[in-house]
């Protein structure tokens, strides 16, 4: 979208006499300046973002930083653990010495979220992560492929930016050697991947382990080699001779550690519970993803409320468009009907991108802030479509050279069903993701720490909460359209459920899967790859349906509060205007806004 975004932060005029005057200090001859309780958080925060590279090499890469882009992760072993451990204990020390009731503004909240991520960070260092660092949706062996296609972030200009690859390569080498002997200490202490899991990643792996180096994707930035280094003989040898010697042979050892020894120590379990210490373990990851003091019981039962509400108004469009059956056979007229889905995965895109220029002409009639960044619509590449999920975002470039991408998945076109379009759009797109994360890359006056961090509950709770927001745009007029936005919700519900019955209640996958083809007419296939997601993301699919909920929430707070004044695009502006954030953080911050208008 081509809207210029125009963002002014409104801070109460007492906030702003408390700001002007903390800035202000009487300096003696001589003396150094001394710092405001506001500017030790902005520069607490900015050197804990670029001492932090150090750990996360690749995320200088995404937004833009020099001088790291030879650089991978640092190898797992437990002396780079505790340094991590000493690097956020030593930040959240030095954050505890500001006084925070001197704190005013984007200070007091960038300070509030900062200590909370630090308690956090060294609260999961109680478990073991780093036993199951592989897994078909988040493994570095799929990240690092997409980063040497040449389609990613990673630079391929210039002489240097192919070094630079080939320099960042054998980091990863080392470090897929490293977890492979961290995944070996991981059957020692009965920690391990289940089975189905180590199923999925064994092709992600021999999908690289191809004889002709042309054939690899890591290849593809020599065939993109630009034309000024064409004739350049010696680096076309030292990168093909890198992809051969150095990337393939990282993959190969892994494919055959997994193949021949971790696949027979695979468990035969599929939750956290089901691990030493699991049952904290999964209370953590609730509350990492939603911020919230939830159980997974009362998610659990919120779930089941919701999927039946929800089954409800899919037997109402049922009787709307005329089906004759019950409901198990209208699911399954959806599935399999051909008017439902598209032969050519040129038709899907080209379908996705009219329903952008169509949203793109609604989206003013609830909100007065704007992304610069445009969004492309894309499919997603085919080297990682098959365990990837039906679609995603990626986040425009921080300095405007790169879109925004909404990723569709076209592996399986029968997975892909038409009515799902203008939600599914909603949510990964406008006013979904794209609205939240570009708006936030684009606030001049948040910290690094802040424009390029966020919160699962946050993001995904706003994308669902703009889903919505439908209606109220003008779409889903068509009851299949409406339909499909019943699918996403369902689908939200149902993680609910599940996510908690498999990590906390000990269901089987098949038992998750079975509950959700007899609540939804999703396919098989999708199916199978949403309840693998949360076998090995736990907690992170229940945040959208609590983080819709709380925003909802916050929404009629306001409304009550205000009455006639209440003005639905200023809430969304108060949302979305100060980035992603803990949820008891945008509470208090909706509350005291609200506050403030009723003078």
């Amino acid at each position: 979208m081509r809207v210029k975004m125009t963002i002014t932060k409104s801070l109460t005029y007492l906030s702003f006499l408390v700001l002007v005057l903390g800035c202000q200090s009487v300096q003696q001859p001589g003396q150094a300046p001394k710092m405001s309780a506001n500017e030790q958080v902005t520069k607490l925060v900015n050197d804990y973002s670029e001492q932090s590279l150090q750990f996360n090499p690749i995320r200088a890469t995404f937004i833009g930083i020099e001088g790291y882009n030879d650089k991978f992760s640092p190898i797992i072993s437990e002396e780079n653990r505790q340094k991590n451990l000493a690097f956020h204990q030593a930040f959240l020390e030095r954050a505890k010495s500001i006084d925070i009731n001197r704190l005013s503004g984007q200070s007091r909240l960038t300070y509030k979220i900062f200590v909370r991520d630090r308690e956090m960070a060294l609260q999961g260092s109680r478990f073991p992560f780093q036993y199951i660092p592989i897994n078909q949706m988040a493994g570095v062996h799929n990240f690092f492929a997409q980063l040497g296609s040449g389609n990613s972030v990673q630079p391929f200009k210039t002489e240097k930016d192919y070094r630079d690859f080939i320099k960042r390569s054998e980091g990863f080498a080392a470090w897929m050697d490293s977890a492979i002997a961290s995944m070996k200490q991981g059957i020692e202490k009965g920690v391990v991947q289940p089975k189905p899991i180590i199923a999925k990643v064994l092709p992600q792996l021999e999908t690289h382990l191809v004889e002709d180096v042309r054939e690899s994707i890591f290849y593809q930035p020599l065939i993109n080699l630009p034309s000024e280094l064409a004739d350049n003989k010696k680096l076309i040898d030292d990168f093909t001779q890198s992809i051969t010697n150095t990337i393939i042979p990282a993959y190969s050892r892994m494919y055959n550690f997994m193949k021949n020894e971790y696949m027979s120590a695979g468990r035969e379990t599929v939750g956290l519970s089901a691990l030493p210490d699991g049952k904290a373990w999964y209370e953590f990851m609730i509350k990492t993803h939603t911020t919230l003091d939830l159980t997974a019981e009362e998610i659990h039962e919120f779930g089941q409320q919701e999927v039946a509400r929800i089954l409800a108004e899919m037997k109402s469009v049922k009787q709307t468009v005329g089906f004759k059956g019950d409901l198990p056979a209208f699911f399954e007229f959806l599935r399999t009907d051909d008017q439902f889905y598209f032969d050519k995965e040129e038709d899907l895109i080209n379908a996705y991108t009219n329903i952008k220029t169509k949203i793109d002409r609604l989206v003013p009639q609830l909100f007065e802030v704007f992304p610069k960044a445009d969004y492309e619509v894309r499919a997603i590449p085919a080297f990682r479509a098959a365990s990837a999920a039906g679609a995603s975002y990626q986040s425009p470039a921080p300095d405007g050279s790169r879109p925004g991408i909404f990723f569709i998945n076209t592996y399986n076109l029968k997975s892909q069903p038409k009515f799902l379009m203008e939600t599914l759009s909603i949510h990964e797109a406008a006013p979904g993701h794209h609205f939240q994360i570009a708006i936030q890359q684009e606030l001049e006056d948040l910290p690094s720490y802040r424009k390029f961090g966020g919160y699962t509950v946050f993001a995904e709770g706003w994308a669902l909460y703009a889903e919505s927001l439908g209606k109220q745009l003008g779409l889903f007029t068509d009851p299949y359209m409406w339909y499909g936005r019943l699918v996403d919700e369902q689908l939200r519900a149902m993680r609910l459920v599940v996510d908690t019955g498999l990590h906390a209640k000990g269901w089987t996958r098949e038992q998750a899967i079975d509950f959700m083809l007899a609540n939804s007419s999703m396919a098989r296939s999708d199916v199978e790859a949403e309840v693998e997601r949360y076998i090995v993301i736990p907690g992170q699919a229940v945040a959208y349906k609590t983080g819709e909920r709380k925003i909802r929430q916050l929404r009629e707070y306001a409304k009550l509060e205000l009455g006639d004044n209440f003005d639905i695009k200023k809430f969304h502006t108060q949302v979305l205007i100060d980035g992603s954030m803990p949820m008891p953080v945008l509470e208090e911050k909706i509350k005291n806004w609200v506050a403030s208008q009723k003078g």
